[in-house]
């Protein structure tokens, strides 16, 4: 435990990390497709350029596990985000396609890094009462930071380096703030030997309910942040219009984010994520209605973002339901690789929706997987964490 500040500080200090990853991540995806699409690159490369972000995240999360228990969470952290600094800084210096592409899958690796670092410190770091709360609050502070992320398209007028090095210059900042935490380790990842394998089956077959969940939250916000400006764009809307469209659907997840987790807390998670599914699959149709127009798609993301904005951080909490303890590390691992295969597949899906149906595949495309999770999770049996122990 950290002997610098205090646990309730720290824990703010690794929300405060996840934020300014969320705004980047959040920046990235409409920027890069903002400059594609004034360069007239296809939607479906378009989309291909995005998913190198994810594949990223898939790639490095074999090699994260050992560090983050050989080294402890500081190191971890503290190299995912300096690397993501350092990628940002890098994207303006050449505009090439696969240029970017690497660019992307290092900024993914990194990102994995720095969340599986703040998500494990923070699940075993926090008292039991406290632990719903406290991924809540995670999942708000990511949601918070991606509603920044695309307001930063507009600093574009100022210079195309201008977005990307505000965005880096906020990651140095915070790794100046997380130098004052001490290391720590995590210590349970011990208690649990065998091999890798089947680690991995045990946890896939126990929490696959909450690795959907995060899958589809996944599918959901790459597909938004990647797809939806180039849609928007054909419909002719503009880029000022598009930097408030995107945000109304974290800002939706904001108003409910912590009362949906209570209410999970109270009724639980499944109940919770079968309505929440349920009702973003209608929400999402009432896209194909509006077409072309900003004020009425800002209200169709504001109330879609009230209902699923928060599916990611439920996600985290229905695992941490269904997986015993000592799998809960690798749980963080796998729903984070579960995340990024949904986001890797958003852009692609969505790009290729949006050339066959132009007019409402997008948005089509989006409710269809929302309604395949809700049927997953109806067909799941009900497991609790006290079962798997069994």
């Amino acid at each position: 435990m950290s002997k610098t500040v205090s646990p309730q500080t720290r824990y703010w200090m690794l929300v405060g990390a996840v934020f300014v990853s969320g705004a980047s991540q959040g920046m990235l995806l409409p920027l890069l497709s903002v400059l594609f699409e004034q360069q007239d690159v296809s939607s479906d490369l378009n989309g291909l350029n995005a998913a190198g972000f994810y594949l990223g995240i898939i790639l490095a999360s074999p090699f994260i596990e050992k560090p983050l228990q050989k080294y402890g969470y500081k190191p971890v952290l503290m190299t995912g985000l300096f690397t993501l600094a350092l990628t940002l800084f890098l994207f303006p210096v050449w505009h090439h396609f696969w240029f970017w592409f690497f660019l992307r899958l290092v900024a993914g690796a990194s990102d994995n890094m720095l969340h599986l670092a703040a998500q494990v410190w923070i699940t075993f770091s926090s008292p039991k009462e406290s632990k719903g709360r406290n991924i809540a609050i995670y999942g708000l502070s990511f949601a918070a930071g991606f509603a920044v992320g695309p307001i930063l398209v507009n600093l574009l007028s100022l210079g195309t380096w201008v977005p990307f090095i505000t965005a880096g210059s906020g990651c140095l900042a915070l790794l100046t703030v997380l130098s004052l935490l001490d290391n720590d380790y995590p210590h349970t990842y011990a208690q649990e030997t065998g091999p890798v394998l089947k680690r991995y089956k045990k946890v896939f077959i126990l929490g696959w309910g909450g690795l959907v969940t995060t899958f589809g939250y996944g599918f959901l916000e790459a597909s938004l942040n990647g797809n939806f400006p180039i849609v928007a764009m054909r419909q002719g809307i503009d880029v000022a219009s598009i930097s408030y469209i995107l945000p109304a659907f974290v800002a939706g997840s904001l108003i409910t984010q912590i009362p949906l987790a209570s209410l999970s807390d109270k009724i639980g998670r499944r109940r919770v994520i079968l309505f929440v599914t349920l009702f973003g699959t209608l929400s999402f149709i009432g896209g194909v209605l509006f077409p072309g127009h900003p004020i009425a798609l800002a209200c169709v993301f504001l109330i879609s973002g009230m209902a699923i904005g928060s599916l990611y951080s439920m996600g985290m909490t229905y695992i941490s339901d269904l997986l015993p303890g000592s799998y809960l590390p690798l749980g963080n691992l796998l729903a984070g690789v579960s995340f990024s295969i949904g986001s890797m597949l958003g852009p692609l899906i969505g790009g290729l929706m949006i050339r066959i149906m132009p007019s409402g595949g997008f948005f089509l495309g989006i409710s269809t997987i929302l309604f395949l999770i809700f049927i997953a999770i109806v067909i799941m049996p009900q497991r609790t964490s006290q079962d798997s122990e069994a």
